[in-house]
């Protein structure tokens, strides 16, 4: 396989571990569960138990999971055979996946600052508008 069709495979494939990560960590449908791990991340007492709750509220944590299943689902590997290209392929998957998830990340808070930006100036019109009415 040559190494643009590699390069191909792992720009896509790291979609579906961005997406997976992502909902996981963020998004309101996995809130509960979310909260629980957080709470158990901060609260319980062994050290492992609380490391493991925490991969559960990390995207960046968890994408190492979800890329390692995803790996071991499609048997893709990078640049080498065997165990060396399964490595290459987890440690590229997993940073590709982050770099999507920033990305993401960075959109959304954009839409948000715009939304309240437009909210703002909507009241503020708003009062202008009631202001002006009442001085006629």
């Amino acid at each position: 396989m040559g190494l643009g069709h590699q390069f191909g495979e792992l720009l896509l494939l790291a979609l579906p571990v961005a997406c997976v990560s992502w909902t996981i960590t963020h998004e309101e449908v996995f809130r509960e569960p979310r909260e629980f791990c957080k709470d158990k991340s901060q609260n319980c007492g062994p050290l492992a138990v609380r490391k493991f709750f925490y991969l559960f509220t990390c995207e960046y944590c968890f994408s190492h999971y979800v890329a390692l299943f995803f790996l071991w689902m499609t048997r893709f590997t990078l640049l080498y055979d065997g165990w060396r290209g399964v490595l290459v392929a987890w440690f590229a998957l997993v940073w590709v996946a982050n770099v999507y998830m920033s990305g993401f990340n960075r959109l959304r808070l954009e839409i948000k600052h715009e939304n309240v930006a437009i909210a703002t100036e909507q009241v503020v019109k708003e009062k202008v508008e009631g202001g002006l009415l009442i001085n006629r």
